[in-house]
């Protein structure tokens, strides 16, 4: 079983960082690839970036690209979002998710492609 937990949420000034942490408390998620998606209040929950099983390959939806990094460490069991030139727009609940991969180096971008879900951190981005 995948047990994921977010942390690292906060209040930041626009400009500033913030790293989001995603450690799985069950089996390992080797297998698994990994993505984060995020959802402001009234609006439908959006994918962030998602990276591969092997940590090879990740992907970054456009308002996202050059900001953030994702990255995972299979042996802590663990996914990161390195947030970094926060804007006010990017305030919402970030989750982590987990798909079980086909191939080594799939990425899924879509919402109903990941098998589990974390319950959420806020990230507030003040101007």
């Amino acid at each position: 079983q995948v047990q994921l937990v977010e942390s690292g949420g906060g209040l930041v000034q626009a400009g500033g960082s913030l790293r989001l942490s995603c450690a799985n408390s069950g089996r390992t998620f080797n297998n698994y690839a990994m993505g984060w998606f995020r959802q402001a209040p009234g609006k439908e929950r959006e994918f962030v970036a998602a990276i591969s099983w092997t940590g090879d390959s990740a992907y970054y939806t456009d308002s996202v690209k050059g900001r953030f990094t994702i990255s995972r460490d299979n042996a802590k069991n663990t996914v990161y979002l390195q947030m970094n030139s926060l804007k006010p727009e990017d305030t919402a609940v970030y989750y982590c998710a987990a798909a079980r991969a086909r191939f080594s180096d799939s990425i899924y971008v879509g919402p109903d492609q990941y098998n589990y879900w974390g319950q959420g951190t806020q990230v507030t981005v003040s101007s």
